[in-house]
């Protein structure tokens, strides 16, 4: 009887866990996508998405406006670009968004090229390791809006202070971001602050898979 009752009990709190812990992973992307707050800082971070031959993607063109956009309104005096290359690519998504960033005005000793990372955990310790050497710990991340809870919560599992200034242009902006990146974005968070802190890592840059840099509409 009493084993009855253990089975009993473990599977209600099995069924009760897989309703709460979506519901809770999309609350908490829609709320930081919805409600981006961004203050002065000592740097802004671009993270790294699709560059074709030096040339960025649609996506990291966008997130590289909203960089300049939030550097010309004076939030923080420095950029740091992040992201490696793919096998084969001639350059990097650092790089690429360098370059971007100072053909269109920004001087080329405000911004910081960190050539690693093919996912948002690497690129996070890279430039979190940046900042320390640097003493300096408040960040805004420019990313995605669907992005921008993973990406701060991982800021501050390094240590660093961050608030996120997500994209108004291009192809992933919230007008433009379908509920698939809704919920793709909410499982990688729930499996991030689950088992990715504890040091199993699910890298959101597998083939097929990849919810930061291509979206389905």
């Amino acid at each position: 009887m009493f084993l009855f009752r253990w089975i009993r009990r473990t599977i209600n709190v099995i069924v009760l866990l897989a309703l709460i812990a979506p519901a809770y992973g999309i609350s908490q992307v829609w709320r930081a996508a919805h409600n981006p707050i961004v203050r002065q800082a000592d740097v802004i971070v671009v993270l790294g998405t699709a560059q074709l031959n030096g040339r960025p993607g649609e996506a990291l063109e966008a997130r590289l406006i909203e960089a300049k956009r939030v550097y010309d309104l004076g939030f923080a005096p420095s950029i740091i670009t992040v992201g490696a290359g793919a096998p084969g690519d001639r350059t990097t998504e650092a790089a690429s968004g360098k370059y971007w960033l100072h053909t269109h005005g920004v001087p080329s000793r405000k911004i910081t090229a960190i050539e690693e990372g093919r996912d948002t955990l690497v690129s996070t310790k890279e430039y979190a390791a940046v900042m320390k050497k640097r003493y300096i710990s408040d960040v805004i991340i420019v990313t995605d809006p669907f992005h921008c809870a993973r990406a701060i919560t991982m800021a501050k599992d390094q240590g660093v202070l961050g608030t996120c200034s997500p994209v108004q242009t291009g192809p992933n902006t919230l007008e433009n971001s379908g509920y698939k990146y809704l919920i793709r974005e909410a499982g990688a968070y729930l499996a991030y602050i689950t088992v990715g802190r504890r040091g199993i890592q699910v890298s959101d840059h597998l083939p097929g898979a990849d919810i930061v840099t291509k979206v389905l509409p």
